[in-house]
């Protein structure tokens, strides 16, 4: 998120976080904080291999709830976070095969990771992976599922059941432009993703 009338309007919608991406090189990069910033949504930071100085200076200045980590961030740099008070995310890239070893170098680490479709750029690829690998993923952290979600995937997601899903990331097939959220294709996709279960599937 980046326009300030997008941002008020996305926060009526019910999202319960939104991100502001800190790298350069992305076309969502956020240069200066915007005129207004959510009060009742949670603010999440995405950074790309940023020092751990600049992080906390950008946390500090967008007062950000979470920072999110999508470059080649070690364990130890999570942690040193961490002990500055911020909540973590970490992004891990999945293709073929669940980086089971790569993850678990992180327990503990993190309050979240989030699993993405692997690219060539960190993240933002508007693609999916296959969700069944995430089978294979059986550690204590929660995450966060990403990857190209668009309004076709409700009923894919409403099936999906992983104990330590906790949310759905949602952002590229949402958008009218990088940054612009369309408004009201998020609040449908929000409706249908929340609504209750027939008893019959229950």
């Amino acid at each position: 998120m980046r326009e300030a009338q997008n941002i008020r309007e996305m926060e009526q919608t019910g999202v319960d976080w939104m991100g502001f991406i800190f790298y350069p090189k992305s076309p969502r990069f956020v240069s200066k904080v915007p005129e207004y910033l959510p009060q009742k949504t949670k603010r999440i930071g995405v950074f790309v291999n940023e020092s751990v100085e600049n992080t906390l200076k950008i946390a500090k200045l967008f007062q950000l709830d979470f920072v999110q980590l999508h470059g080649d961030e070690s364990p130890e740099f999570c942690d040193e976070l961490g002990k500055n008070g911020l909540k973590i995310i970490k992004a891990f890239s999945v293709e073929n095969e669940f980086p089971s070893e790569k993850v678990s170098n992180y327990n503990g680490k993190c309050d979240y990771f989030l699993f993405d479709t692997k690219t060539n750029l960190h993240g933002g690829s508007g693609k999916k992976f296959n969700w069944d690998i995430l089978s294979e993923y059986n550690g204590e952290t929660p995450f966060l599922l990403s990857g190209g979600i668009s309004m076709e995937d409700v009923e894919s997601i409403r099936e999906f059941n992983h104990p330590k899903c906790i949310g759905i990331d949602i952002n590229s097939k949402f958008e009218i432009s990088p940054t612009l959220k369309d408004v009201e294709v998020v609040k449908r996709f929000i409706g249908k993703i929340r609504e209750p279960r027939a008893k019959n599937q229950d």
